[in-house]
This record gives C-alpha cells, sequence and structure tokens, in this order.
C-alpha cells in the first residue's frame, strides 16, 4: 500500500531569487492512510509554514517552495509531487482531497456571506450536491459540530457568531468533502475543553470512518497525548526529534522536547489554586466590582419582513463580587454568556437588565475604572500605529492629552511587563505574540484600571508564553490589589490563576465558589463534564469521546421569563443552581 504522503528534504522560503530566506529547512516525514502525525513546537517553529506548503497555499502567502518532494497518492491510486504540481492541479486536490483547517477563523469566512451559504458552496463543489441536498448536509454538518440552533443559524453572519462557534463552522466545512488528508492547524485553539473534546472526538471518528490522515498542528501537548500515533518536533524551521507519540513523552531526547514537555500545564483537580481570601475577610472587603442580575438578551427575528419571534437569552440573571487582589475565572463553552458578560460590563453590549458597580480604594471610581485584554492581540492592535501611539489611545480616549509624565509612565509599563523602553517606536509586527500581549496589558494598565477583564488572553500563546504571561499577570496582581475577571476554556490555566471560579451555562450561573471547592469537588453535572474533558498527557486513544446530549437553545418566545433560581450550599463559598423554582410566567 502507499504511502498517503512522503515528505523529503522540503525547504520553503520568503522572498525573490537569491535574496529568498529560507524558513524551513530539510523536513522529511512520512503519513500513512488513517494516521495522526502532530508536528508540535512553539511559534516561529515553522509548523505552520509546513502545513501551508503541502496544499502550497503557502504560494499565496509570500512564500515558495525552494527545494523537496512532497509525494501524495489520490484517492485514484496517483503519486503526484505536490511541490511541482501545477496550480490547476492543485485547485483540484484542494478541498476535495486536502482539506484544511485554519487557526484563525474570522480571516477565512466571508464577512458578508451568511455562514449556511458558505457551507453549501462547499457540498456543492465537492460533492457535487443540489441546493436543497446542500442544505440538508450543512444542516447536518453544523449539527455535529455541536452549535446550538443550527437551522436559526445557517442564517447569520460570522461576526454574530462567537470565535468556538466559528472555528466550529471551519471544521464542518473541512469535513465536507470527508478529504482522505486532513491538516489541521491548531484547530482548537479557541475552543472550551468540553467543544475541543467533542471536535478531537469527531477528528479522531473521521479517522477511523474513513481512512482519513491527519497532520495535527499544536502546541498543547495534552492534545498530541490523546490522538497522535507520531510526533514531529520542530524549532527555528528544522525537525529536530520525531518518533512514536510513547516514544517521545516516555523517552525525549532532544532539550527542546524536554522543555515542551516540561512546560504543559498539569491539571490537578484544584490541588494548586492560589491561596483565597477567607470568607470573614471578604465580608468585611469592599469588592472592587459588584454585578447583580445582569441579563443580555438579544431580539430574534424570522421570514422576509423579520417579524420578532422572541429573544436569544444570552446571559440571563448573573450575580457575583470580585473583591480587590482576587480572580474570579468564568468558565463555559462557547456561547455560553462568557464573553457577552464581560464585553456588557465594559458597555460594550447593552445589558437588558441587571446592576453593576466598579469600586476603587478611594470609593466609587471615575469614568472608566475597568479595561480589557482580548484573546488575540494582533488583532486588538492597531497595526499603523508604533507602540507609544498604542499606550496613548486609552489615555486620549479618557480625554486626557498626553504629556511627560504619560511617556514616563509609557516607559515604566514596558519596563514593568518585561519589554525594553525603545520599544516606544516599534509597531506591532516587529513583536512576537507573547510580546504583543504584554503590550495590551501595557496598554490595559496606562488608565490605572482597578479591574482587568481579560478575555481568553493566554489562550492562543504558546505553553512557555503563556506561563511567563500568567507568572507577570500574578505579579501585576499582587503589587497593584488589581481584580481580574479572568474568561478562559483552559481549566489548567484556571486553576493556576482562580481564587474564585463561576461556571456558566446556557446563560446561567450554574455553580460558583472557591476555586478549589469547584475543581475539586464538581456537585453540577455540568462542571462534572466540563472537568473531565480536560485533556492530559496520558495516552489513551478513546479519551476524547462524543456527547450525545443535546446543546440547549437559548432562543425563547416572546413573554417568557426564567423561574428563580434556587442555590444549595455546598461548603464554605460554595454553591450551585439545583433547580428552578416555579414554572416559567408567560407575560400576555
Amino acid at each position: 500500500m502507499n504511502r498517503l504522503l512522503s515528505v523529503r528534504g522540503l525547504k520553503v522560503g520568503f522572498g525573490r531569487g537569491n535574496a529568498a530566506k529560507t524558513v524551513v529547512h530539510g523536513v522529511d516525514f512520512d503519513l500513512e492512510p488513517g494516521e495522526t502525525l502532530a508536528i508540535v513546537g512553539e511559534s516561529g517553529s515553522g509548523k505552520s509554514v509546513t502545513a501551508l506548503s503541502i496544499n502550497r497555499l503557502i504560494d499565496d502567502g509570500g512564500g515558495r517552495i525552494l527545494g523537496g518532494r512532497m509525494e501524495f497518492t489520490t484517492a485514484r491510486g496517483e503519486v503526484i509531487d505536490l511541490a511541482c504540481a501545477t496550480d490547476r492541479r492543485m485547485e483540484t486536490i484542494r478541498g476535495s482531497e486536502i482539506g484544511m483547517i485554519f487557526q484563525e477563523p474570522m480571516t477565512s469566512l466571508n464577512p458578508v456571506i451568511p455562514i449556511g451559504r458558505q457551507i453549501e458552496e462547499a457540498f456543492r463543489l465537492q460533492r457535487g450536491l443540489g441546493r436543497a441536498a446542500a442544505r440538508l448536509e450543512t444542516l447536518n454538518a453544523l449539527e455535529r459540530v455541536r452549535i446550538p440552533d443550527a437551522e436559526r443559524r445557517l442564517g447569520y453572519y460570522p461576526h454574530q457568531l462567537s470565535g468556538g462557534m466559528l472555528q466550529r463552522v471551519m471544521i464542518a466545512m473541512a469535513l465536507a468533502a470527508n478529504p482522505r488528508l486532513l491538516i489541521a492547524d491548531e484547530p482548537t485553539t479557541a475552543l472550551d475543553v468540553s467543544v475541543q473534546a467533542q471536535i478531537m472526538a469527531l477528528l479522531a471518528e473521521l479517522r477511523r470512518e474513513t481512512g482519513t490522515g491527519m497532520i495535527f498542528i499544536t502546541h498543547d501537548m495534552g492534545l498530541v497525548a490523546g490522538i497522535a500515533d507520531r510526533v514531529l518536533v520542530m524549532i527555528a524551521g528544522r525537525v529536530v526529534e520525531q518518533g512514536r507519540l510513547d516514544d517521545i513523552f516516555d523517552r525525549p531526547r532532544h532539550p527542546y522536547t524536554q522543555h515542551l514537555l516540561q512546560a504543559v500545564p498539569h491539571f490537578s483537580h484544584g490541588r494548586k489554586v492560589r491561596r483565597h481570601m477567607s470568607p470573614a475577610g471578604r465580608e468585611m472587603a469592599r469588592p472592587a466590582l459588584k454585578v447583580e442580575g445582569l441579563t443580555v438578551r438579544f431580539p430574534a427575528t424570522a421570514g422576509l419582513l423579520r417579524r420578532p419571534v422572541g429573544a436569544i437569552h444570552a446571559v440571563e440573571g448573573i450575580g457575583f463580587d470580585v473583591m480587590p487582589g482576587e480572580t474570579l475565572a468564568v468558565v463555559g463553552e462557547s456561547g455560553s454568556g462568557k464573553s457577552t458578560t464581560a464585553r456588557a460590563l465594559l458597555g460594550l453590549v447593552k445589558p437588558s437588565s441587571g446592576t453593576f458597580s466598579v469600586m476603587s480604594a478611594e470609593g466609587l471610581a471615575r469614568r472608566k475604572p475597568m479595561q480589557m485584554v482580548f484573546q488575540n492581540p494582533y488583532a486588538s492592535l492597531n497595526p499603523r500605529l508604533d507602540v507609544e501611539g498604542l499606550l496613548a489611545e486609552p489615555v486620549l480616549a479618557g480625554g486626557v492629552r498626553p504629556d511627560a509624565s504619560t511617556r514616563q509612565r509609557m516607559v515604566a509599563l514596558l519596563e514593568r511587563v518585561g519589554l525594553p523602553a525603545d520599544s516606544l517606536r516599534r509597531f506591532p509586527h516587529e513583536f512576537s505574540g507573547g510580546q504583543r500581549q504584554r503590550l495590551c496589558i501595557a496598554r490595559a494598565l496606562m488608565v490605572d484600571p482597578s479591574v482587568l477583564v481579560l478575555d481568553e488572553a493566554v489562550s492562543a500563546l504558546d505553553v512557555s508564553v503563556q506561563a511567563r504571561v500568567l507568572d507577570l499577570l500574578i505579579d501585576l496582581q499582587n503589587e497593584l490589589k488589581l481584580a481580574y475577571l479572568f474568561v478562559s476554556h483552559d481549566m489548567a490555566v484556571v486553576e493556576r490563576i482562580a481564587h474564585r471560579i463561576a461556571v456558566l451555562y446556557a446563560g446561567r450561573i450554574v455553580e460558583i465558589g472557591r476555586a478549589d471547592a469547584v475543581l475539586s469537588n464538581p456537585r453540577h453535572d455540568y462542571t462534572r463534564r466540563l472537568i473531565a474533558a480536560v485533556p492530559t498527557t496520558e495516552r489513551r486513544r478513546d479519551v476524547f469521546r462524543l456527547e450525545t446530549a443535546a446543546v440547549p437553545s437559548l432562543l425563547r418566545p416572546r413573554g417568557y421569563e426564567p423561574p428563580e433560581a434556587v442555590w444549595q450550599v455546598c461548603g464554605e463559598d460554595h454553591q450551585v443552581l439545583v433547580e428552578r423554582a416555579a414554572a416559567a410566567k408567560e407575560i400576555r
């Protein structure tokens, strides 16, 4: 039986002619049908460039293949050297024979076309289906990747979906043609652990059912342990180690491989959480952030006339306190209301009801005491501004004209987040991903906030860079008594930074309390599922399993009001939602 893919001496560079700079140096590997090869390494190691070269998308990104062979066996048994195949031949191979799942869905989806039509196009082009059949397959594909209210969301545009849901749309499109080779470039970076487990289970199921070979690119060694047959480790564009999964994990030979394995955050079910504030201390302290009954609803319409049919109850009756120097982690699936809660507190989304207040040491703080650090540092930094201009933005937005003292604060904050003072004249593209996130943190601190909202602020970073940014956040919190609202899907990261945890499910908090209590003794079924889905370095091929439970819909009919929540106290500062006290009230 022919190998699915055989790569020998692959060299890739950027630039023209003799000025081309080589970034991938002589990569060799083989992939059998039905086998999964994990390519691991930190940002800049060359793993994504290698993947883009296989389906020749590197040609459209300013790069080109400088040497080597990439022999691919098609469904008809024909062996093609992808390195020198014509553009027309590659067009027939991409999608139908080689599928690709990209890391950043917003740059891969057309922002002006509904997602349903974009997925339908994949089915029509790759499988020759008619419009009706393609729509039915599209609906099935969305349901398979666990998107709630799939039929209604067919008409949604990309900006109307969360990052996790957009990634699931991308996966549905890639699987449309049942490709022989699937290249997955960090496909679960934006997903929470439960949806991540479902996606990994889908990919594993595809491999079992169709014999699809997969190249899985990631920096998460826990995912590698659960899906890979073989592992290839890259640094600076070179392969430094490759072999069977057990050999790499149990007997790593190269120091860099050992470093990657040691940097993996290990989840210990609450045994390594930070020291929390005592209940007596919490009662005496004044909250930096107090939220009561926060509710966010979006109107839902249907038909050509956009007739109102109800509302999306994105966030329903949420309440919590965050003390100075304390971190409340908000965890839950994509679409559970985590980011909507954060955006409502910052005024980016208008709440339907509820109140919240932000306090500083002097009492009610001034106009903007709360700042936000977003998931994607490159997308949240204006590429046309240098660092001095970026750091001046929040000051100018507050109506203050920068002066000499402002520049002094910039230099001090850059030093505090581990960046040199000469960074002020540099632009975002001149920094690595971890450095850009440090810039975002420094920018948020320019207006001396009392509360920082961190929305998946470390999820896109390599594990070693992630560890350094987390250490920085902990140091800043201890030094400045900052309150953090830490939105995350990574339970190992949550365990490391959180004092308390609030678990969101279908727009409501279902469990809240001390981090050690919630992680070591979860009382709600959903919390247990989240914790059970955390990937580990244990090598089990059945670690990712498909769930059959239905994803709850947040669409409610007009006039619907939820019943009052009933809470059960499970211990010191630990509560769980046990039932709803009464039937829903219909407003007539």
